[in-house]
């Protein structure tokens, strides 16, 4: 096992990769603590659980909503929660996100926990004090800067996981490699197969890596006011492709990154032969490369960011593979380089 901190102005959270579920108890605080989980969660891993109270939310994107939120605080009322009280988040991406903001509100906010089930989760959502839920067609569009208190990477669960899910976690390993660690990318591409079987020491490897990326970024840019921008390298057409067919977030993240990689190749940054790498190494890993959408979908859709600013928004470039840089453009130009790349079917 080991133990990645995040040392902020919002407190400091302890990432331990390589811990297991069932060692959860020696990290809850002796107050009253509640578990919030899904129905998936909580059918295969439930009797795993400490001897607590659970809240069990539905799964998929369409709950991570205000009723959810809402749902939650009601519950911790009617189980006597009060100031000193805990919360743990027992799941992937969604349900930490969820547990991160209701914690946050709840009481002016109390103190929480991740153990994180998913590999997404793991490597990029349950790390960094992101803590929000969606709002109508807006994606994390109300939302809090939280630290947990600490995170458990249990390796093991990721065993359960289906194919799909495996991969959706794989397309934000290579984010973080591409954004800033090319000895990471080409670790990935000579152990593709290892990854994609979860051999121990390779998953080991990637998830301890992102997390110690992650954190290193987030302790020195912690309310993503500079640097923290480059973790959203793929997002912007990413989260509009996750709208219009709400494929999962790791498979609309792939597009964007190959559409985040041409755009980079068309403003005379990174090689064309490094863009032919990314999509190559997407592909192997079973994550899609296309771009077959109606440009004016994903325009509207990609006009919601929540990273905009009036008529400008940040937008993650490469430079070449392992170094990433932001720009303020306007939407005018990101519009103009989707209405010639996209290609309707």
């Amino acid at each position: 096992m080991e133990t990645i901190h995040i040392k902020g102005k919002l407190g400091t959270s302890s990432i331990h990769v390589g811990e297991h579920l069932k060692n959860l108890g020696n990290y809850l605080p002796e107050s009253r603590t509640v578990i919030i989980t899904d129905e998936n969660i909580k059918k295969y891993y439930g009797n795993e659980f400490p001897d607590l109270p659970v809240i069990t939310i539905g799964t998929g994107e369409e709950i991570k909503t205000l009723s959810s939120v809402e749902f939650i605080l009601k519950e911790l009322i009617r189980y006597s929660c009060d100031r000193s009280s805990f919360i743990v988040g027992i799941g992937g991406g969604i349900v930490s996100d969820i547990t991160g903001f209701v914690a946050s509100v709840f009481l002016r906010g109390i103190k929480f926990g991740f153990v994180s089930t998913s590999l997404l989760s793991q490597v990029d959502a349950s790390v960094g004090g992101k803590n929000g839920v969606n709002l109508d067609a807006y994606k994390n569009m109300v939302g809090v800067f939280n630290q947990p208190e600490f995170v458990i990477c249990d390796l093991d669960l990721l065993q359960t996981l289906p194919g799909p899910e495996i991969s959706n976690g794989f397309a934000e390993i290579v984010k973080h490699a591409l954004i800033c660690d090319k000895a990471l990318f080409e670790f990935i591409e000579t152990n593709r197969k290892k990854a994609l079987s979860l051999d121990d020491q390779t998953i080991y490897r990637l998830v301890a890596d992102c997390v110690k990326i992650k954190s290193g970024i987030v302790q020195r840019d912690e309310k993503e006011a500079g640097e923290r921008r480059k973790l959203n390298f793929g997002h912007t057409i990413g989260h509009a492709i996750e709208k219009i067919e709400r494929a999962g977030h790791g498979r609309a993240v792939s597009m964007g990154m190959v559409a985040a990689a041409r755009f980079s190749r068309e403003r005379g940054m990174i090689s064309k032969k490094d863009v032919s790498r990314i999509m190559a190494l997407l592909q192997d890993l079973n994550l899609p490369t296309g771009l077959n959408y109606d440009p004016g979908a994903v325009i509207n859709a990609a006009g919601k960011d929540k990273k905009k600013e009036g008529k400008d928004l940040f937008y993650v470039f490469l430079e070449e593979i392992g170094t990433a840089r932001v720009e303020k453009i306007g939407f005018h130009e990101l519009n103009e380089f989707i209405l010639k790349t996209f290609i309707f079917c």
